[in-house]
């Protein structure tokens, strides 16, 4: 089953046409530079905007066809926006209980207790909004959203108003919720790292379309993606910490691999987590190297040397993995490289960034 949008809404100064169905599992990143009509098929999607000829269906549902259009209230969609916009005259539990209340009991099925302990916010239930800070308070917004026992979330840029420390201290909630009750999420983002660190699958936006559907991996395999027009090409290495071996550094292993990283915010045993690579910080040897401080050496295969384009060199790890290696011509040529053949990719447990 998935969520299905045809619509062609023409505006004076922009067109949204897209006719494309979602996944209804895991988490879809809707990606692509301001104005390209992100929000506006987020508006569509959930019911903000009525727009004539538009069809939109969830789960076998018509949410919207020209016989009919089901109201955003008995679409059961939850919100989150940049802004938590939650009611400062309610406490954290009279916000976290708002969109509760008005949920029929027979589809209630999130409790207050097992939220609040997945989203650590139990001991501020009794605050007001104005005593909580800013990663809280978005945490308390994604809580609401949840007691509402939503069909589907919609994410609109919901860490944008977050330092980078706060945004990294919410984002592992997130992914935590969706594993956990396996609610489908559309994540709006023009940030390249928030689509790593979440994304299942990938919806590249341009000129209010929807260019290309594809999972995260095979998004990123591309170096000329979209994704990485104003950023370096990278990749997403998926694990779980089975050992810290010293401060803020930790062992994380697939089954296959197994890496160190430096983690700016503490982790635990068998916690999930997914790690960054950035092409500039992979290197490539013909053999293991003794005596040097790089923690990180994986056995490799060469799998492309680049294209007509340029472009890093691509490296299949043992796990099956795809990794950049941003190399220069030179060292191609020195080391004598061609696809297929066996090499070490070097890479500096501080350069794993989770």
């Amino acid at each position: 089953m998935t969520l299905t949008v045809k619509t062609h809404w023409h505006r004076p100064d922009f067109t949204l046409s897209v006719d494309m169905a979602f996944p209804s599992q895991g988490i879809t990143a809707l990606f692509g530079r301001s104005g390209c009509g992100k929000t506006s098929l987020f508006r569509v999607i959930s019911g903000l905007e009525r727009v004539a000829d538009t069809y939109v269906s969830f789960q076998g549902r018509a949410w919207q066809s020209n016989a009919q259009f089901v109201p955003l209230h008995h679409r059961r969609i939850g919100f989150v926006f940049q802004e938590a916009s939650l009611l400062e005259h309610l406490s954290v539990r009279d916000n976290l209980l708002y969109g509760y209340r008005r949920t029929p009991e027979a589809e209630r099925r999130l409790q207050l207790d097992e939220v609040t302990d997945l989203l650590a916010i139990k001991p501020l239930l009794n605050r007001r909004i104005h005593e909580i800070s800013g990663g809280q308070r978005q945490r308390v917004a994604l809580g609401r959203a949840l007691l509402s026992s939503p069909q589907l979330l919609l994410l609109d840029e919901p860490f944008a108003a977050l330092d980078s420390a706060t945004k990294n201290e919410i984002i592992p909630y997130v992914r935590e919720m969706t594993n956990r009750w396996a609610i489908p999420v559309i994540l709006v983002s023009h940030d390249v790292r928030e689509v790593e660190q979440l994304a299942d699958y990938v919806a590249l936006m341009e000129e209010g379309t929807v260019r290309s559907l594809d999972t995260l991996e095979q998004t990123m395999r591309d170096p000329h993606s979209p994704l990485f027009r104003e950023v370096e090409p990278a990749t997403v290495l998926s694990g779980n910490v089975t050992a810290q071996s010293g401060p803020r550094i930790f062992q994380i292993s697939d089954g296959t691999c197994t890496w160190l990283t430096h983690s700016p915010r503490p982790l635990t045993i068998n916690e999930s987590v997914r790690c960054q690579v950035k092409a500039s910080d992979v290197a490539i040897a013909l053999q293991p190297l003794q005596g040097i401080s790089i923690r990180n050496q994986f056995v490799a295969v060469v799998e492309s040397l680049g294209n007509e384009q340029g472009g890093p060199v691509l490296l299949k790890l043992e796990n099956g993995h795809l990794i950049f290696a941003d190399i220069s011509e030179e060292a191609v040529d020195e080391l004598r490289l061609k696809v297929g053949q066996s090499v070490i990719a070097l890479i500096k447990s501080a350069a794993i960034l989770v």
